[in-house]
């Protein structure tokens, strides 16, 4: 230590040295101030905004990708106005409105420029101050879609456009979106044709903008577009009322027209649907498909349409995208369950207000059950394609560990916390778990109601009853837990209060499998192929494992899931670590599966070689299993309800 250290550190000492009366006496500081927050954005109100907005876009730069937006708003009064990006939108469960590509934006009052502020708080909130004498404030900006996928969602390509009008509109505060009236129009590049749920009023795409009948907000937002240079429309329901019409865009005029019998299956849907129902409640309807490689994929409910881009090969190689053929009844089904009737605390009267989810297991639940029920009845799906898939879902929740401590209502949470972020330990974390095991709960509601009335009534009539209310409503009707209770009694009485209970609120229990033995079937494990499981490998070029080694692989050979606590996990593999080898040799999904197999039969351990980052190493599986691939073994003592279920009424 030198000398100039060891002075430093004797001072040092010495401070510490000195007695308590030495040292200076000082009172405590006071605590930082907390800087006020700026005042509360207004909540919407009972009113109806003055006047009507023009909203003009042109979205003919496809090239570029780049929409221009011109909103002309109306105001009443001089003084401070507020105007919002939709945040909270419909369908998504979550505040996921794309402000980040809403751009250039500037506000003028009779050409001259006007100052703007962003809301420290609610950064979805533009302020301004409308001066004296102002009649209008005119709205500029862009919306930028992406043009990388690592961007985000890919929404305009030269060939097609899905366009959503919350993307591209400001609209004012303290007013509810259904009190909010718009003149919207659009222009297109030349010779695109366009659907919508809108009603159009003059102008043809790609000549003039095409000018839509004045609306509301809520309508508005509520009927996205589909616009492209490949383009056909085909009627569901001919001279039905109201009407139901397929528009197909697509990346080549090639992959627009479906077989005489594929059409037939997407009418089927339609008649199944009515009969489940009993009712429409929409004045038409727009199925938007998109077909493409380059578009990015949706499945988007909407009141009278919904966004499907299921990918190109739609009509073309049916054969090897069974998944694909129950997004149109799910997402056509929400017009009933979601959209005319939909959760009391999910509806709210402007997108800048919290949605909350608690009744998704309902609203997307029983969605994805009648989806799967209506892609089987209207032979979408075939029977065989309907138990695969259900059998898959019920492995997946015989086996999701996660619910020994997460209870199902919480996973509806999961839009707004998760919001479809990859994650580290899915089978633990869960996820937006209420879709499937939703359906897991109203088949086991539907067999139960079938097995106590004799087979005289099931929830057929629960639909029935609830979703087709009042045929021929637009005007959306809530509900709550008490109110489905009630429903479910009025079919058949029974505690369906803690029935729901039990199932929704309470973790640790054993899946809701019961539906499966009460409707004749069990869930079984095997060597044997479940002919779902194998197509869908096929088309995305991966190879499950999760119930013999406990994991997923991709088309990279890197594992894509890891299940907790299973063998993999124990092995301390997880997700990213890249298979090399099989028993001495390169690994591929079939030499896997074979020494799978023959581990069976012999006494050495399977021995896959792992890389993880620069490490490489060996790991060995003493497993004796087999595949354990899931599928439904008929009970055949028991009657057939699931097969009452998945028929054709």
């Amino acid at each position: 230590m030198t000398v100039r250290r060891l002075l430093i550190a004797s001072c040092a000492l010495g401070a510490f040295l000195l007695p308590a009366a030495a040292l200076p006496q000082t009172a405590s500081a006071p605590p930082p101030a907390t800087a006020p927050f700026p005042p509360a954005v207004p909540r919407p109100g009972e009113d109806s905004y003055p006047g009507v907005i023009s909203l003009d876009i042109d979205a003919s730069d496809v090239e570029r990708r780049i929409v221009s937006i011109t909103e002309t708003i109306p105001v009443a009064a001089a003084g401070p106005l507020t105007l919002l990006y939709p945040q909270w939108l419909p369908g998504n469960h979550a505040p996921r409105g794309p402000i980040d590509k809403f751009a250039g934006v500037s506000f003028t009052v009779a050409g001259e420029p006007l100052p703007w502020r962003r809301d420290p708080v609610n950064v979805y909130a533009f302020h301004i101050d409308v001066p004296e004498g102002a009649k209008t404030v005119e709205v500029r900006a862009q919306y930028l879609s992406s043009t990388l996928r690592a961007q985000g969602r890919i929404e305009v390509t030269r060939e097609m456009a899905n366009l959503q009008w919350n993307s591209m509109l400001l609209y004012p505060a303290g007013y509810p979106a259904r009190g909010i009236r718009i003149k919207p129009s659009i222009k297109l590049p030349e010779g695109w044709s366009f659907a919508s749920a809108l009603t159009p009023q003059s102008g043809k795409a790609g000549a003039a903008p095409v000018a839509f009948a004045e609306t509301d907000l809520e309508t508005l937002v509520d009927s996205p577009m589909f616009a492209g240079a490949h383009f056909r429309r085909y009627d569901l329901d001919p001279g039905g009322k109201p009407s139901v019409h397929l528009n197909v865009v697509a990346d080549s005029e090639d992959l627009i027209v479906p077989t005489d019998a594929q059409l037939k299956l997407h009418r089927n849907l339609v008649e199944q649907a009515d009969r489940l129902f009993g009712a429409r409640h929409y004045k038409h309807y727009d199925f938007l498909l998109a077909l493409s490689d380059e578009l990015g994929g949706i499945g988007l409910e909407h009141h009278q349409s919904s966004e499907n881009a299921p990918g190109a090969k739609y009509f073309t190689d049916q054969k090897n995208v069974p998944g694909d053929w129950d997004l149109l009844p799910h997402e056509y089904t929400h017009s009933w369950n979601g959209k005319f009737r939909r959760g009391a605390d999910l509806y709210t009267d402007n997108y800048d207000v919290p949605m909350r989810d608690s009744l998704l297991w309902v609203y997307e639940g029983m969605t994805q059950y009648w989806g799967q029920i209506l892609a089987a009845r209207s032979g979408m799906w075939s029977r065989d394609t309907a138990l695969a898939a259900l059998a898959l879902t019920a492995a997946t929740y015989e086996n999701r560990v996660g619910r020994a401590w997460r209870p199902l209502v919480d996973t509806t949470n999961d839009p707004i916390i998760l919001a479809r972020r990859p994650q580290a330990w899915r089978s633990w974390q869960r996820g937006e778990d209420y879709y499937s095991e939703g359906l897991l709960i109203w088949l086991d509601a539907d067999t139960l109601i079938r097995e106590r009335t004799g087979g005289r009534k099931s929830l057929d009539d629960f639909a029935r009853a609830f979703f087709g209310v009042a045929d021929g409503r637009v005007t959306p009707l809530t509900y709550t837990v008490e109110d489905v209770v009630a429903g479910l009694n009025a079919v058949a009485p029974y505690d369906w209060a803690a029935f729901l209970k039990e199932r929704v609120e309470e973790s640790g229990r054993a899946a809701p499998l019961d539906g499966f033995e009460r409707g004749g079937w069990r869930l079984v494990y095997g060597d044997e192929e479940n002919p779902y499981l194998s197509l869908i490998e096929k088309e995305n070029k991966t190879a499950s494992f999760s119930y013999s080694l406990g994991f997923s692989v991709n088309k990279e050979d890197a594992l894509s899931d890891v299940v907790w606590d299973g063998p993999a996990f124990n092995a301390a593999l997880k997700i990213g670590d890249k298979l090399i080898a099989v028993d001495g040799e390169a690994y591929t999904a079939e030499r896997l599966k074979k020494a799978i197999l023959a581990a069976k039969g012999r006494k050495e351990p399977i021995s896959v070689i792992v890389r993880s980052g620069d490490q490489i190493r060996t790991v060995e599986f003493d497993y004796r299993d087999g595949l354990r691939i899931p599928r439904l073994e008929r009970i055949k003592s028991a009657p057939d309800r699931l097969g009452q279920i998945l028929a054709a009424k």
